[in-house]
């Protein structure tokens, strides 16, 4: 989700550069950002069980509202409308020297540095009091039970008493935070890393409680990550020599890596991918960025295009093998056809017999069954689908 979001900001230059009217720009930007909205509601607001549950519908009183699309939706709403506000400005040869593309486009890193200072005065100075709810997962064995969360405190970036959990709650409503965050797969709640897992007998309240990793205060710190993939998207139309893009990418890909890492392990702010932490951005936008510097190395400097012909053609449906597969819609069908057992189905029968039951590991065989089987299975059909000119696209 950190990559995607840097790709898409990076994406937003080359888009609207070549849109000359800022009308339709705006327009193009408000219905790519209702879709985006759309489909995450309808996939991660609970309409949708596949692939496992076979069944469709959601309680409107549990609906969660919040999403990756939606992040991405937000993110993208917010640069673009940045872009398409300073591109007339904007339409002019670059000033000589490095840093010369940092002060083009000031405003931008103005906005955000505001971002980050309000993040961090949020996450750092809000108050977060004692709290309660109740289970109301049906099949959880805890359903129906009251807790109570002490808090208390300013300042904590643990699962209880965090900033973020508190204004989700506040805001979008407990019953509409995600029932399953990663948190309640910790050590100091489960006895195994799933989420079949039953909890341990000293397990603390917060692990019953809904949590949102994807919530209002971490959105608006993920904007962060879409900012620096903006930038690199600007060196891409601003730089014309192949050297002078490299470098520039791979020095602040560095950068970001380093300083990530630093303010991790002197503790300073440690990485945490469900707060969106500042140290999580620099990482994962420091990594982006040294991925996609490889691979334009490897693609567009020394021809290697064959190679990444697969990718290159999932990524032009790429809401096709999210929506499919990412979100098991396709899973969900196919397991919609079973013999006897809805359990009995073709997928259940590769992943258990060829996959897991191979390496006598569930961990294992569904990371090897999603490289091996579903991996090269959607870049077949996005393969077809490119032949046949079909392409989804928001």
């Amino acid at each position: 989700m950190p990559f995607f979001l840097f790709i898409v900001g990076m994406a937003i230059p080359l888009t609207f550069k070549r849109i000359s009217s800022r009308d339709h720009a705006v327009k193009k930007m408000i219905v790519r950002t209702l879709k985006l909205l759309f489909w995450g509601i309808m996939l991660q607001g609970g309409f949708s069980h596949a692939p496992d549950k076979l069944s469709y519908g959601v309680d409107m009183k549990k609906i969660r509202w919040s999403g990756i699309l939606q992040r991405i939706a937000f993110a993208y709403l917010v640069m673009a409308l940045m872009e398409i506000l300073k591109k007339k400005r904007h339409a002019k040869d670059l000033p000589p020297g490095w840093l010369s593309i940092f002060k083009l486009y000031a405003s931008q890193w103005l906005m955000g540095a505001c971002i980050l200072v309000i993040y961090l005065a949020v996450i750092y100075g809000m108050y977060v009091p004692h709290w309660q709810f109740t289970v109301n997962d049906e099949e959880s064995s805890d359903y129906g039970k009251a807790f109570t969360v002490e808090c208390g405190v300013r300042g904590k970036l643990d699962p209880a008493c965090n900033a973020v959990g508190y204004i989700d709650r506040k805001i979008l409503g407990i019953n509409h935070l995600h029932q399953q965050p990663a948190w309640k797969r910790s050590e100091a709640c489960t006895e195994t890393i799933t989420y079949e897992a039953p909890f341990q007998t000293s397990a603390p309240a917060w692990c019953n409680a809904p949590f949102e990793p994807e919530g209002i205060l971490s959105s608006i710190s993920s904007v962060l990550s879409t900012i620096i993939g903006v930038h690199f998207g600007h060196v891409l139309v601003h730089l014309k020599d192949d050297t002078a893009r490299l470098k520039h990418w791979t020095v602040m890909g560095l950068s970001l890596l380093i300083s990530g890492l630093v303010l991790h392990f002197t503790h300073a702010m440690p990485l945490n991918k469900q707060l969106y932490t500042f140290s999580y951005v620099c990482v994962t936008s420091g990594a982006a960025a040294l991925v996609f510097s490889a691979i334009y190395v490897l693609v567009d400097m020394r021809g290697w295009k064959s190679m990444f012909l697969p990718f290159q053609r999932m990524g032009m449906n790429a809401m096709l093998v999210y929506v499919m597969a990412a979100e098991g819609l396709f899973a969900g069908f196919i397991n919609g056809w079973y013999y006897n057992d809805p359990r009995n189905t073709l997928i259940y029968w590769i992943q258990n017999h060829v996959f897991i039951g191979v390496w006598n590991s569930q961990r294992v065989g569904i990371l090897l069954y999603v490289i091996f089987a579903e991996i090269p299975f959607w870049g077949t059909v996005a393969a077809i689908f490119h032949r046949l000119e079909i392409y989804w696209k928001l």
